[in-house]
């Protein structure tokens, strides 16, 4: 037992200090220490209906007594050992604790407040019962004996207890209420800025009034105003005209059959792909919807994804379709020039390597355009020994797209190989002057490039054109307005080409 309390008679001492009361009395009134406005007037009540100069509504813990309201004093709080109020605490709830002069009453005639200014004489008190535990009192002191008192006052005394007590509880109910609002708005506030930051709109259709609440996220998406209300008709007026249709079905459908909304559209004025779920939130007694909650999250970003691997997939085949019908031709000319299987291999060989530079370059920038430096080096370098002495490149930044890359990296081959076994790179102090000039046309930018032998052996013009002369001006047929012009000059071999880009 705590010391404090080691004077009051072991009945008053446990019912102080049980561990049900104190944890009632803790748990719902948690500033018991802070006096309370709300409670005066019942003070004051109480003070009147007893004729008392002091009225007090109080709270008694383990070690002290607090006074919430008082009449007639100014004191806020007394040690428990030195209460009436314990002692009305511990009496039976059901009836109201009265000292009639506390002077001649062994309990209290040697208390402070007896026996010294105010000089109390007289108590009433009513306990406070709070989930079946007395929690502390609502009383009246005087400085006057009293006898026989009319027990309708104790019974007013009793519904003032009552009426205290049940204010205790609606204000620690009031406060748990907004402290639970308080949390659950922390707690929106946190989700609404989740979304806001994920940049998913999220939305609260109110079919009957045609209000949608939107966060704004939902609002940016649909390139509309940050009103945070919208009307649903005005929503569905962004959708795309040749997505709404589908959408609002889908979104009627999932409304009769009770079902998940799940759609894909474009926004008109953003060209921006939003991908939409719901369901229904609210029905009303009949069964219609009346509350529709949803969420929306750009999906542009995998709407092109997905449509530039529809395009990939479809210029894969297309090549695939050019690169068989190529080599198939390839094959055939390469063996009408060549009886002796091995050079049949060496050289279709090599112009596969071409083509698979040329597609490997391509495929790397997703059958985009690729660099003319990319595509020389990647021809060139492997028919010489030091590829910055034996190549002179004079160029302005040159894109090709597919078609170019591919026919142009034949001729290159072409060209580089007939040099590596009949001209300048054959020779020690042989080189390759390339000059590649983007001009406009007419309106139309057209690669003009010149492939010069230098420093090789002297050249004759060959008396049969080979199958090598034909497929360097035959390799960019598939690009209209291109040519390829081949000159053997005594200096060395030139061929001049053409290109539309």
């Amino acid at each position: 037992m705590d010391e404090m309390n080691s004077d009051l008679p072991t009945a008053v001492a446990a019912v102080m200090t049980s561990p049900q009361r104190l944890g009632v009395l803790r748990s719902v009134v948690p500033d018991m220490a802070v006096p309370d406005a709300d409670f005066r007037e019942l003070a004051e009540i109480a003070a009147d209906l007893f004729s008392a100069p002091i009225a007090l509504v109080t709270l008694v813990d383990m070690r002290h007594q607090w006074f919430k309201a008082a009449a007639g004093t100014t004191e806020t709080q007394a040690f428990s050992t030195e209460s009436f109020c314990v002692h009305a605490i511990a009496a039976p709830l059901s009836e109201v604790f009265v000292v009639g002069d506390a002077s001649t009453d062994p309990r209290f005639a040697g208390l402070p407040q007896v026996t010294s200014a105010p000089f109390l004489r007289f108590y009433a008190g009513a306990p406070l019962l709070i989930d079946d535990q007395p929690v502390g009192t609502i009383c009246v002191f005087d400085i006057k004996p009293r006898r026989n008192l009319p027990q309708q006052l104790l019974v007013q005394l009793q519904r003032l207890s009552r009426a205290a007590a049940a204010l205790f509880k609606l204000k620690h109910e009031a406060r748990q209420r907004a402290l639970k609002e308080a949390a659950l708005s922390r707690e929106e506030q946190r989700h609404a800025m989740a979304l806001d930051a994920a940049n998913v709109g999220s939305w609260l259709w109110d079919i009957r009034s045609g209000r949608v609440s939107c966060n704004p996220a939902m609002l940016r998406m649909f390139g509309m105003p940050p009103a945070g209300v919208a009307q649903a008709r005005d929503i569905f007026n962004t959708i795309h005209r040749e997505d709404r249709i589908a959408t609002l079905s889908k979104l009627r459908s999932a409304m009769t059959r009770d079902e998940e909304y799940d759609g894909t559209f474009r926004v008109a004025s953003t060209g921006r792909w939003l991908l939409g779920r719901g369901r229904v939130h609210e029905r009303d007694a009949n069964g219609k919807p009346t509350l529709f909650l949803g969420i929306n999250i750009d999906v542009t970003n995998e709407q092109i994804s997905a449509q530039r691997t529809r395009l990939l997939l479809r210029e894969l085949n297309h090549r695939v379709k050019n690169t068989l019908a190529m080599l198939q031709s390839l094959a055939r000319q390469t063996l009408r020039q060549t009886s002796d299987p091995r050079e049949f291999m060496t050289a279709f060989a090599g112009r596969l390597q071409s083509i698979s530079e040329a597609h490997g370059l391509l495929s790397d920038h997703e059958w985009g355009e690729i660099h003319l430096s990319a595509l020389l080096a990647k021809q060139l370098a492997p028919h010489v020994r030091d590829y910055a002495r034996q190549i002179e490149i004079h160029k302005d930044e040159i894109l090709l797209g597919p078609d170019q890359a591919v026919g142009l990296g034949l001729v290159l081959h072409e060209l580089a190989t007939n040099a590596a076994k009949y001209g300048s790179l054959g020779v020690p102090d042989g080189k390759i002057v390339l000059t590649a000039r983007g001009v406009d046309e007419d309106g139309h930018r057209v690669l003009h490039m010149t492939w010069t032998e230098v420093g090789g052996p002297p050249v004759r013009e060959p008396a049969r054109r080979g199958f090598g002369s034909i497929l360097i001006e035959r390799s960019l047929d598939k690009v209209m307005g291109s040519s390829v012009k081949i000159e053997f000059l005594p200096a060395g071999l030139t061929a001049i080409v053409r290109l539309p880009l």
